[in-house]
């Protein structure tokens, strides 16, 4: 199949086409040239040349309606129209269905060229651009919600990290998704089809754990009535995911080390190694250097694993995710319970977003069961929510703030939310943006540096907020 850029010339006559495609001889492309619309619409509908070139006047159809269809589809081409001197209003209307430009009959050999090649540039660019805003704005990836700045450099790092052999240390507050963005990982990795094997080192008591990772063979120990594989042996081939490493005994570190540096391990009672081939993956919620520090984690084993190192921002510091994940939550439960819940109501998202969230994904997963399962209708009123939840959302009456009119809308910008709680009479006179940045500082401060709970207070978005600090930063005042 060749690799050049394809061009679909529809012209119904046979002249105008041989002469285009006399023009196009010189580039290093592909022309084919069809006489109808319907022959035209089967080779864009199976395989979208790169550039179609379209007469308007047609046989059988008029080309706006090839147009319309193309634009409807969201199909990947760049069109140029070919019109006649008196149809330039024609054109202009084609350009607004997404035609990029138009030529008007008689033209010139090289402003055909340019115009294709100049077409040909514009499709290359926007290939380039989708792909990167798919890269940078990902609405979730491989089962993890969220579409924050924070979580597109999470996702970054798993699609590069994932097809080396190299371990992964993830840290991470509880709650955040740490065993999820392992088996991201893992699913992303040329491991994919072997086992992904999670042990949790703190649910595991001390004296089981070594039989828990590396097995047993019978009689090893009072219990042990038969041979028993553990997650070394299971994960062979695969990943195998120490999760709460640093809660591990320091005693059975160094095992861990020998079966990470050799790739061997012996089960407990056995006089033989085994082999396994496994790549490590490792989480804490804990400081690991400072687990090294305090002589509790051993510091060869820290620098054995701590090879990529990948932190899981908290829920408080992912603009936005909150609400992508409630809607997420709210959805799944309320399939799984049977209730007819459908949104949430506006009072819950400003309390959801308002929220510190310490116990992050985890809790607000807990939160939004807890309303589907004790509750029902078609939304989720604040009044379902856990009483804690709802002490987190902003209360206008017990802040120093001067209250919000009722006559500013939720979706007010600052700027009319700066006007309507101006500063007293005596510095009326001072730039807006001062009394903006004033108000917004003191909101700010007032819920303790929690820019989504400001946020909630003042009815604008977060990102707003994060958009005039950086423009104050930089010196701006507009």
């Amino acid at each position: 199949m060749s690799a050049r850029p394809a061009i679909l010339i529809v012209e119904d006559s046979p002249a105008l086409s041989y002469t285009y495609t006399e023009y196009l001889r010189s580039g290093d492309w592909d022309v084919r040239v069809v006489d109808t619309g319907t022959k035209a619409w089967e080779i864009i509908s199976s395989a979208p040349p790169a550039v179609l070139l379209l007469d308007l006047g047609l046989p059988d159809m008029n080309g706006m309606d090839i147009l319309k269809q193309i634009a409807e589809q969201g199909i990947p081409t760049t069109t140029i129209v070919v019109t006649a001197q008196g149809s330039i209003q024609v054109a202009i209307a084609a350009m607004r269905l997404g035609a990029y430009d138009f030529l008007v009959k008689p033209f010139a050999g090289d402003r055909l060229l340019v115009t294709v090649r100049n077409a040909l540039e514009r499709g290359r660019l926007e290939e380039i651009v989708t792909t990167y805003r798919e890269q940078i704005d990902r609405r979730g990836f491989q089962g993890i919600i969220g579409s924050s700045l924070a979580m597109q450099a999470v996702y970054r790092i798993i699609e590069s990290a994932a097809p080396s052999r190299a371990s992964v240390f993830i840290t991470g507050e509880s709650g955040t998704g740490k065993e999820l963005c392992a088996e991201a990982i893992h699913c992303q990795s040329p491991r994919a089809k072997r086992p992904f094997v999670a042990l949790n080192c703190a649910a595991i008591p001390k004296d089981l754990i070594e039989s828990e990772i590396f097995g047993h063979v019978k009689g090893a120990f009072t219990g042990a009535t038969s041979d028993r594989d553990g997650a070394a042996a299971q994960a062979r081939g695969g990943t195998l995911f120490l999760d709460e490493i640093c809660e591990m005994d320091i005693s059975l570190q160094s095992k861990l080390l020998r079966f990470i540096q050799t790739g061997t391990f012996q089960k407990v009672g056995a006089n033989k190694p085994e082999e396994a081939d496994v790549r490590f993956l490792c989480a804490t919620n804990r400081d690991p250097l400072e687990e090294v520090r305090a002589g509790r984690f051993r510091e060869d084993l820290y620098y054995r694993l701590h090879v990529i190192p990948m932190t899981m921002p908290p829920l408080r510091d992912r603009e936005g995710d909150v609400l992508e994940l409630a809607e997420f939550f709210l959805k799944r439960f309320a399939k799984e319970e049977g209730k007819g819940f459908k949104s949430l109501s506006s009072a819950v998202r400003q309390a959801l977003i308002a929220y510190s969230w310490p116990g992050n994904v985890r809790q607000l997963e807990n939160v939004i069961r807890n309303s589907v399962v004790l509750h029902d209708g078609a939304e989720i009123l604040p009044e379902m929510l856990p009483l804690l939840v709802n002490a987190g959302a902003p209360q206008a009456k017990a802040s120093p703030l001067p209250p919000a009119p009722s006559s500013i809308p939720p979706t007010a910008d600052v700027e009319a939310v700066a006007v309507a709680v101006a500063a007293p009479a005596r510095d009326v006179l001072r730039p807006l943006w001062r009394q903006e940045k004033e108000i917004i500082e003191a909101a700010i401060a007032e819920c303790g540096g929690n820019i989504p709970k400001a946020a909630a207070y003042l009815e604008v978005s977060p990102s707003t907020i994060y958009r005039k600090k950086q423009s104050w930063e930089a010196g701006e005042t507009g």
